[in-house]
């Protein structure tokens, strides 16, 4: 398991197929801000959510010269659909090897019912036009939280 990623380390580096065909990775966003949030599951309703805000504050975000990036374990079909179901015009990737979930520290043992399991923790990163960590949340509440993302990337 990696180390827990501080303020100002280098965001690790990833290479992931995007939505819509096509490979991303941190080296695309060089010189440019970041939001990179991670999240459980397509079409659930806290991802749902989640994904709507960012996708509602897109213009302001792209306003504030930073990119969105959604990333979870589900696959690029998936994506597909949840996009074109919520008409989202984020970015998402998938993470089906899990490697870059491991390396930003989100995939975990999680517990329900008494049952445990490994799943992603609902994180989001800020990554600075440094490629450093700039801001990092761990254990997201989705209310109110793409606006806090929103502020620390106009702040940067």
């Amino acid at each position: 398991m990696a180390k827990k990623l501080e303020l100002g380390d280098p965001a690790p580096q990833f290479d992931l197929r995007e939505d819509g065909g096509g490979t991303l990775s941190l080296a695309s966003f060089a010189g440019k801000k970041l939001v990179l949030y991670f999240y459980p599951k397509d079409d659930t309703s806290g991802c749902t959510m989640e994904a709507i805000d960012f996708n509602r504050l897109l213009p302001q975000f792209t306003r504030a010269k930073t990119a969105i990036v959604g990333v979870s374990p589900d696959s690029c079909a998936s994506h597909e659909k949840f996009k074109a179901k919520h008409e989202l015009g984020l970015t998402l990737l998938s993470d089906e090897t899990k490697k870059m979930l491991e390396a930003y520290g989100v995939w975990i043992e999680k517990s329900m019912y008494g049952r445990k399991y490994m799943g992603v923790e609902r994180s989001t990163f800020l990554i600075g036009p440094d490629g450093r960590i700039a801001r990092a949340w761990r254990k997201v509440k989705v209310p109110g939280h793409a606006e806090e993302a929103l502020a620390a990337a106009k702040s940067l």
